[in-house]
């Protein structure tokens, strides 16, 4: 079965630059979703897991940190890889972030090929046959 992705930002705008970003990168996911903040993501998550959760910090609502501290305490969502993805740099938040539970942090504006640095290395350690590979898009 192929992996899963949902991309948590206020801004839908964003939230397909993010989309794009992770296909110019070359990682495949066979499920795609999107929130358009914490509170919708958490009731996704709630309803069914998914393998990768990239999400932004400052968010009306639920903040994405607050998202990563109430997804945690969810049964589904044990195996969810979550990285932030955020302008905020300060490396106290990013420290703090992490230390909630989240997995990673990229920081905007990014890359294809920082996507694939940060994903690839959680991806991996999920087994063989993930259905996320390295190719390059459109083969």
């Amino acid at each position: 079965m192929g992996k899963s992705l949902m991309i948590v930002d206020d801004s839908a705008t964003m939230r397909k630059i993010i989309m794009r970003t992770v296909r110019m990168s070359g990682l495949e996911f066979e499920r795609t979703e999107e929130a358009g903040s914490g509170v919708e993501a958490l009731a996704k998550l709630q309803a069914g897991p998914v393998d990768v959760v990239l999400c932004d910090i400052n968010m009306p609502e639920m903040s994405g940190t607050e998202l990563v501290k109430k997804a945690r305490q969810l049964p589904s969502c044990t195996g969810t890889k979550i990285i932030m993805v955020s302008t905020e740099s300060a490396q106290e938040l990013i420290d703090g972030v992490m230390a909630d539970g989240a997995d990673g942090y990229i920081t905007k504006p990014f890359t294809p090929e920082k996507f694939q640095e940060k994903l690839m290395p959680l991806l991996n350690g999920r087994g063989q046959g993930s259905g996320i590979g390295g190719r390059a898009s459109g083969t």
